[in-house]
């Protein structure tokens, strides 16, 4: 990743932190989703550069990458978030410095916590009806996660829920595919 530009969130009394996150991680997510490769990746990466374990484990601060300067170009960020510049800030695109010696994977984490949704998936994979799927998960205690996330919708789907993000530093960048959460199982982007 050569490229970078930052977007601070920039709450208030009337738009508090977790508001912003979902409203701003939403346009993001559809301006990658617009402009995704033809392998159903995105070309441009997110970090949380303000990443920690406090009340607000992200920070107020999203930070997006690209090899190429074009590609966050083409992106047009601040049209994507026009209806928010009263919430938000974005800086112009900037290479990314030299000197940097630390990166990280930042990937999604699913949970199976939905029992309705499992016994489902399970009836249709193992041919049973939905009340064996069910009397299969009774007992299932549901995982909690301390991991940081962001409320999203489902647009296809019309179902809110929430985007687990999971922080893993590693001592040399891989290059590899990221989604169009700007997300990656393996591809690194640098800190800084």
């Amino acid at each position: 990743m050569k490229y970078y530009l930052d977007i601070t969130l920039l709450p208030d009394a009337e738009a508090n932190l977790g508001f912003l996150w979902q409203k701003v991680y939403q346009q993001i997510h559809l301006a990658l989703a617009e402009h995704k490769t033809a392998d159903n990746t995105s070309a441009v990466a997110v970090s949380f550069p303000e990443w920690s374990q406090g009340n607000y484990p992200l920070g107020s601060k999203l930070r997006l990458f690209a090899v190429r300067e074009q590609a966050l170009q083409a992106l047009d960020i601040p049209q994507w978030l026009q209806r928010f510049t009263d919430y938000t800030h974005c800086t112009s695109i900037k290479a990314v410095p030299s000197s940097v010696t630390q990166y990280a994977v930042f990937k999604r984490v699913q949970f199976d916590t939905n029992i309705e949704r499992m016994a489902r998936r399970r009836a249709k994979r193992k041919d049973e009806t939905l009340e064996q799927a069910l009397a299969y998960f009774k007992g299932f205690t549901e995982q909690a996660s301390k991991l940081p996330f962001i409320n999203m919708k489902s647009l296809s789907k019309e179902q809110n829920f929430r985007l687990f993000v999971q922080r893993d530093s590693v001592p040399a960048p891989v290059i590899g595919l990221f989604n169009t959460y700007g997300l990656s199982k393996a591809a690194t982007v640098p800190c800084f």
